[in-house]
């Protein structure tokens, strides 16, 4: 299968090519069009370290958007895109933020540190799609799981634990059952998180049709930062979950009807 790549995105990983290194589409992008989804936004990998990165797109314009991280972006045709050097894990000083960043010369070491099966899928002209973990099945099969140890994924960055809820709520999958049973099991790490962050996940998840139903599976992940809910008696939490089931998409109303006891 090949992946519909738009023009100003081919001709970035083209230059690459071109000076010898290695480039994949990866993440969000890849999983939309497997899916049959619409892509907005493409981020690449590459073999290329940072100061290579801008000696290749040196007649581009750049923004050195995370460069020490590894990340540049670059506009192509007016579209800005992100390209990020191979990385692998490191240790996690606050659960969320890396305790430093270890580039890496291979595509899959890169993959091993992402969060989920279906966002670690990568494609290249060259290669096609490589899937290392799993990720077209999980795909296929509509799951979100963690790759390698579920515990060591949310304990590194604690906002997994959300974004596992989001994903699944928004593309109708469910969560594997070692996945499910560590969200709940860590979910007092969401504490290292900030509000922000909390709040642009929960809306997210929000607006999502599935949402009732994870917000009932999954009630003590949001107690942590919602202590309202544990409030709630049986009826009254069966009458609400019943309430944003039938509401209308919106997050801000669906919110008002979780806070209102």
């Amino acid at each position: 299968m090949e992946m519909n790549v738009p023009g100003y995105v081919s001709q970035l990983m083209e230059e690459l090519y071109d000076r010898g290194y290695e480039c994949y589409v990866v993440g969000g992008a890849v999983r939309s069009f497997l899916l049959g989804l619409p892509v907005h936004d493409y981020d690449l990998t590459t073999g290329a370290l940072p100061h290579q990165m801008k000696e290749v797109f040196r007649k581009y314009k750049t923004i050195e958007t995370g460069i020490r991280h590894g990340t540049l972006t670059v506009i192509s045709d007016h579209h800005p895109v992100e390209i990020t050097t191979f990385r692998k894990d490191s240790g996690y000083e606050d659960h969320r933020h890396p305790d430093s960043v270890e580039f890496s010369s291979a595509v899959r070491e890169d993959c091993a540190r992402r969060d989920f099966t279906v966002n670690a899928v990568c494609w290249s002209k060259k290669t096609g799609f490589l899937d290392f973990f799993g990720g077209m099945q999980d795909l296929e099969r509509g799951i979100i799981r963690c790759i390698g140890d579920p515990q060591k994924r949310f304990d590194e960055d604690a906002l997994r634990i959300l974004r596992a809820l989001r994903f699944a709520a928004v593309l109708n999958f469910r969560i594997e059952e070692k996945t499910g049973m560590s969200l709940r099991e860590m979910r007092d790490l969401l504490k290292y998180v900030s509000m922000e962050r909390i709040q642009a996940e929960t809306e997210g998840f929000l607006k999502a049709e599935r949402c009732a139903f994870l917000l009932n599976e999954y009630r003590c992940v949001f107690e942590v930062f919602i202590p309202e809910l544990s409030t709630f008696t049986h009826g009254e939490w069966e009458d609400t979950v019943r309430a944003i089931s039938a509401s209308a998409s919106e997050a801000s109303v669906r919110m008002a009807l979780l806070i209102r006891n």
